[in-house]
């Protein structure tokens, strides 16, 4: 599932973080959608991941998708 189990808790896998670090370059709304929800998936590890992405899904539901600084 993409993640270690061990005397220390649960872990993420480096080969599946090495998969988001490497994500092509994002085109489309439907290629964003998809690396939400691979990002999503790891939300545990990240604190504050909600408020973090908040802005990136508000982008998806505009249908207004263009890839910019901000």
């Amino acid at each position: 599932m993409g993640h270690f189990i061990s005397g220390n808790g649960i872990e993420t896998s480096p080969a599946k973080i090495k998969a988001v670090q490497e994500w092509p370059v994002i085109v489309n709304v439907k290629q964003f959608s998809g690396f939400l929800g691979l990002a999503g998936y790891y939300r545990r590890f990240v604190k504050g991941f909600g408020v973090i992405a908040r802005p990136s899904h508000a982008i998806t539901k505009t249908n207004s998708f263009v890839w910019s600084q901000e």
